[in-house]
């Protein structure tokens, strides 16, 4: 083999297994440190936040940041709070309705049984005691096998809820104490920003610093863009359906829509948990007109979601609606609908890698110096 080739190769090799180690060292890492990695994900997000209060009011960098996390914490608590207001306002007018849908609900269930299940009950047992004795044992067999199956499956459900029970309530101290180390964290990071930046670049060579400042710095740019596109594109998703319901005269119109964006944010969810089930119990309940009504509804904004998603991210994360729609498709079917949030992650960190000149650095570092 030409030695040229067989350089090549073990530099290759040597990428691959560097980066491969990499990640696998980060995973395992992570593992241990993920509330410091938490930590610098706030301070990363947090940073513009307290650099605007450190200049224009001109407050000491630890203010600065103390009083960001109050502002951002003050904001989500106050969020959260005129959205359990709300929530509350509605369950309690559901709460006196409710009574009567189920026993509508009840009453449809009575007759569906009265009209066919019984009437179809009775035409099988008519058929089933005309077979002969092998036959009807062959069926009884088959019941039975089918029974336990059902029996097996639901007793092991059963088991794997209890069983699991402990961990489910040992997680609630461990998420408050990483909560807890995260906010700390968060805090010494944020205050010590410029100095533990400026501590990694004595670290680094200049070209890595520097080829590091402008990946960050785009990805910075980038996945900012990302959450803005994604509180638009649920922005939309709420305002839309708050019109509908309002056209629809639905009660606490608001309430339903604030739920419905928020299920949205959900990748395995979707605002199709709530119209669906909806639908389904006004065509059972004789409303087939509303039901009609809801299933517009849930199709504009489906498909408003399909149409406008890749252009509005491709707009604020400065990538090609194009490459979007392929990350979005790609993602989807590789992980389902988490891949839609993850594929243009992904898709922002290799355009940013790429325009920071990295890919060429490494098929530089591959192919090694030419022959004069």
């Amino acid at each position: 083999m030409n030695s040229v080739y067989l350089y090549r190769f073990i530099r290759c090799f040597f990428v691959i297994a560097l980066i491969s180690l990499g990640c696998t060292a980060l995973f395992y890492l992570s593992t241990y440190t993920y509330p410091f990695i938490i930590a610098v994900i706030l301070a990363f997000f947090m940073n513009p936040l307290v650099t605007l209060l450190e200049k224009k009011a001109r407050l000491p960098r630890s203010l600065a940041v103390l009083l960001s996390l109050l502002l951002i914490f003050s904001a989500l608590a106050g969020l959260l709070t005129l959205l359990i207001i709300e929530i509350v306002s509605g369950t309690t007018y559901l709460a006196s309705v409710l009574p009567t849908h189920i026993e509508t609900f009840v009453t449809f269930i009575e007759n569906f049984i009265a009209q066919t299940i019984i009437p179809f009950y009775n035409e099988t047992a008519t058929l089933f005691n005309r077979l002969d004795v092998a036959q009807q044992d062959t069926i009884m067999e088959n019941v039975q096998q089918i029974g336990q199956s059902i029996t097996t499956a639901v007793s092991e459900f059963i088991q794997f809820i209890l069983k699991n029970i402990p961990a489910i309530l040992g997680w609630f101290p461990n998420t408050i104490t990483a909560l807890i180390f995260s906010l700390m964290a968060t805090f010494f990071i944020s205050k010590d920003w410029h100095r533990l930046g400026g501590l990694t670049a004595k670290f680094l060579p200049y070209k890595v610093s520097s080829r590091a400042k402008r990946v960050v710095h785009d990805l910075k740019r980038a996945l900012f863009g990302f959450i803005r596109a994604q509180c638009t594109l649920i922005s939309l998703t709420t305002i839309t359906i708050l019109i509908g319901l309002l056209i629809m005269r639905v009660n606490y119109s608001i309430t339903i829509a604030l739920i419905c964006g928020f299920i949205d944010i959900i990748p395995y969810l979707g605002t199709g948990t709530i119209f669906i089930p909806w639908m389904i119990y006004e065509v059972m309940t004789g409303d087939v007109s509303f039901a009609i009504g809801l299933a517009v509804l849930y199709i504009i904004v489906v498909v408003q979601r399909q149409l406008i998603e890749p252009k509005v991210l491709s707009s604020s994360i400065g990538i090609d609606p194009l490459a979007t729609l392929i990350s979005l498709f790609i993602g989807y079917k590789l992980i389902g609908f988490l891949g839609l949030i993850i594929g243009p992650i992904i898709l922002v960190i290799i355009n940013t890698l790429q325009r920071a000149n990295v890919f060429t650095e490494i098929w530089a570092f591959i192919i090694g110096p030419k022959k004069e």
